[in-house]
């Protein structure tokens, strides 16, 4: 039996605790040290791995979560609006992990 998936709600709620300050978040992905305009960045924050897709150095979208436990968030781009985890913050907490990730 495999592990129930992560819900949107979930992993936003990893995303807003980093935004505010409760979770720190660090980089891990190979394109740490490099600024690209576009494409994927891999965060850790607490055992949770999560990565977003930028695009013209903005926020697109959450491509994936993994939790401690195993469970997982996949981006479906069929899927209907709000189930982005990104969509469902306010805008100063999408802001502020924008400038935590040093996009703005």
């Amino acid at each position: 039996m495999s592990a129930k998936p992560l819900t949107a709600r979930e992993t936003c709620q990893v995303l807003r605790d980093i935004a505010l300050g409760i979770r720190v978040m660090r980089r891990v992905d190979s394109n740490a040290q490099v600024e690209i305009d576009s494409g994927l960045m891999t965060v850790e924050t607490d055992g949770w791995l999560i990565t977003f897709y930028k695009q013209h150095r903005a926020l697109d979208h959450c491509d994936r979560c993994l939790s401690p436990e195993g469970r997982a968030y996949i981006f479906d781009a069929r899927q209907r609006y709000g189930t982005d985890p990104l969509e469902l913050l306010s805008t100063w907490e999408r802001s502020q992990l924008e400038s935590l990730l040093s996009l703005t």
